[in-house]
């Protein structure tokens, strides 16, 4: 059973919330603050973690940064202004999504679903008695393993969330080609409608501070593309 941790404060909010994504089949876990939400995150055992943006002890988004420390794990922000700086602060802290408050559950479990997926990216099962293809691309210093889904830079190891590794992906798949925001909504964040953009130009920004600024072009008024040389 997937297992999801939800930190919100509101009494109302985190039980209602709680007790229907626990009818969508999802293990839940609550904390009702940030300290006890970060404890909680850490101690590992969550598929999914969901936070609140407001939060007593420690407001989301320095627990969602503290959590970036050490894990990858997909985390879905809850913020009441949609088009607040909150919005923004959370996905440059390493959020992977975010939903408006009050929540609406159908588009809560579709997002909770979106964020699994890309965090379990499928694999080619390999044929009878053959090994798995293994594709390592390389861009300059940086190379990708198709496979392992291992990305390094010069060498090193590089730890991305997992929304920032599919995004990786997409831009791989179609080097020195142009991609548009609306598309990267659609096939790495499975958004079936138009989303908000700030979405994919923060995890741009977080994706070059990892791998290098000069890697991804950003082409004005189009979209972003992966450089091949």
């Amino acid at each position: 059973m997937t297992s999801l941790l939800l930190v919100e404060d509101d009494t109302v909010i985190r039980t209602s919330v709680g007790l229907a994504l626990e009818r969508y089949g999802y293990r839940m876990t609550t904390a009702a603050d940030g300290l006890t939400g970060l404890e909680a995150a850490q101690a590992g055992g969550h598929d999914l973690l969901l936070l609140d943006v407001m939060l007593p002890g420690l407001d989301g988004i320095s627990v969602c940064r503290r959590i970036r420390e050490t894990s990858q794990v997909p985390i879905l922000m809850m913020s009441a202004r949609g088009d607040g700086l909150d919005v923004v602060a959370g996905l440059e802290g390493g959020a992977d999504d975010y939903v408006v408050k009050p929540v609406d559950l159908p588009v809560l479990v579709a997002r909770i679903r979106s964020l699994l997926r890309r965090a379990t990216i499928a694999r080619p099962e390999p044929a009878t008695g053959q090994a798995a293809a293994s594709a390592v691309l390389a861009f300059g210093e940086l190379s990708i393993d198709t496979g392992a889904l291992e990305v390094r830079r010069a060498g090193q190891r590089v730890e991305l969330a997992p929304s920032e590794l599919r995004l990786l992906l997409e831009f791989a798949a179609h080097p020195g080609i142009v991609l548009e925001r609306a598309t990267l909504l659609r096939t790495v964040w499975d958004y079936g409608w138009d989303g908000d953009s700030r979405v994919v130009d923060l995890c741009v920004q977080r994706l070059r501070k990892k791998i290098g600024a000069e890697r991804i072009e950003t082409v004005r008024g189009f979209g972003y593309k992966l450089r091949i040389t």
